[in-house]
């Protein structure tokens, strides 16, 4: 135990003196951090343009539509329309109503025109041409203001008066979703979702991380022959063992700091905005108990357990960083199956591929935690998943050892797949 003891605090201590330790530990919050706070400063900063309206409008609809939308973008009907340009002309003068409207466009006149054609209280839509038809946002405030005079006009051949035809046609309705659990109130369904999937993606970039960084350890110390010194004094089981825990105790390091950062950015978002001069309102916190919480960490240290002893047996089997790229393929595609079905999982979370995903050993490190942060998952399926997990790790680990003790004192060839099965056989 105390030799097991000194190469766990070998390993960490290795890692986290370390600039990349240092640099990845930081960029984590301040990614978080920009992802949080710059989207929504720069949407408050950003919008259609001042001069958005600075456009020619070719009416074909023999309607109001034209001079109804020209008012609509210059701020209403008290508005100064003067920046718009109405030209209303029958549907056979459109070709050359935009042959002129081009020709303004070039000369700098106008940002660009819009064509009204009769085709559009049918369906057929607008459209538009210009220099700006590329931003989105003064394409989205013509797009809303053609949208509402097109519903007020429906509205008000349908007798509706012109107050209540304007009231309806500017009504918009926001609807917000709540997850319900067997406990009672769940909190805001799209956070818990959002929850999820960054909980999926965080477990998977942690265990592959830092399962490599168990496999670049394995090949550094065969090509600098410290392991041949190494096991002369302890055994490569225990060898192992301390490199994976040591390795592992890294990452809870590193996402602990990553899960204080997260929940201090999100408690201190509204202040931190205003205080920047904008508004913003509260981002909810996911709803996530002691016991749930306790339970993602153990499917998160399994999960690495496994993974990181098939990464090390893999650092074992070879002598350079370029063999280890095309031996670890299996072991990264037994991962990677998660994220590849991360979508229909999150969209049918009781459905069945989620629940074989859950259960299967390769994929339930992932995949469980994700069900369990979106809908109530029941306690056999839990305990079903830990137990097939656990099995799958402690044969990967005794696998691994056997491996791991042959492979690693040898260099040169690489061995194939049936010299690794008479190694395990022999054992």
């Amino acid at each position: 135990m105390k030799k097991l003891l000194v190469v766990i605090e070998r390993e960490y201590m290795e890692r986290v003196r370390t600039k990349w330790f240092l640099v990845a530990t930081i960029f984590g919050p301040v990614f978080f951090g920009a992802l949080m706070f710059l989207p929504a400063y720069m949407t408050t900063r950003s919008g259609a343009s001042s001069d958005v309206a600075r456009i020619r409008i070719i009416d074909a609809t023999g309607t109001e539509l034209g001079t109804l939308v020209a008012a609509e973008l210059n701020g209403g009907l008290l508005g100064d329309t003067s920046l718009t340009q109405v030209t209303a002309v029958p549907p056979s003068g459109i070709a050359d109503a935009e042959s002129l409207a081009t020709t303004a466009v070039r000369r700098r006149q106008v940002k660009g025109y819009l064509v009204l054609a009769p085709a559009l209280f049918t369906g057929g839509g607008a459209r538009y041409a210009g220099l700006n038809a590329t931003a989105l946002a003064d394409m989205r405030r013509i797009e809303n203001a053609v949208s509402r005079e097109v519903i007020g006009l429906e509205l008000k051949r349908a007798g509706m008066s012109t107050v209540e035809a304007d009231r309806l046609k500017r009504m918009r309705f926001t609807m917000r979703s709540e997850r319900l659990t067997l406990s009672g109130r769940g909190g805001s369904g799209s956070v818990n979702l959002i929850f999820a999937a960054v909980v999926g993606v965080l477990l998977y970039m942690t265990i592959l991380m830092y399962g490599q960084n168990v496999l670049r350890g394995v090949i550094e110390e065969k090509q600098t022959r410290v392991a041949e010194v190494v096991v002369s004094s302890i055994k490569p089981t225990t060898l192992l063992a301390g490199k994976v825990l040591g390795v592992g105790g890294v990452g809870l390091t590193q996402m602990g700091i990553w899960l204080v950062a997260s929940v201090l950015m999100l408690r201190y978002r509204v202040p931190v905005m205003r205080a920047l001069g904008q508004d913003a309102t509260p981002i909810p916190m996911p709803t996530i108990t002691p016991t749930q919480l306790a339970i993602l960490l153990v499917f998160f240290l399994l999960g690495y357990t496994l993974y990181s002893a098939l990464f090390a047996a893999v650092g074992a089997m070879v002598s350079s960083e370029q063999e280890a790229q095309q031996a670890q393929m299996p072991v990264v595609l037994l991962l990677v199956v998660s994220i590849m079905f991360l979508q229909p999982v999150l969209l049918e979370p009781d459905g069945r591929l989620a629940l074989t995903l859950a259960l299967l050993p390769v994929s339930s490190p992932i995949m469980m935690p994700l069900r369990m942060s979106t809908v109530d998952v029941p306690p056999w399926e839990i305990g079903l998943a830990l137990i097939g997990l656990v099995a799958a790790g402690y044969l990967a680990v005794y696998f691994a050892a056997i491996v791991y003790r042959t492979g690693l004192l040898m260099h040169g060839k690489r061995p194939t797949l049936r010299e690794v099965f008479r190694w395990i056989k022999a054992a």
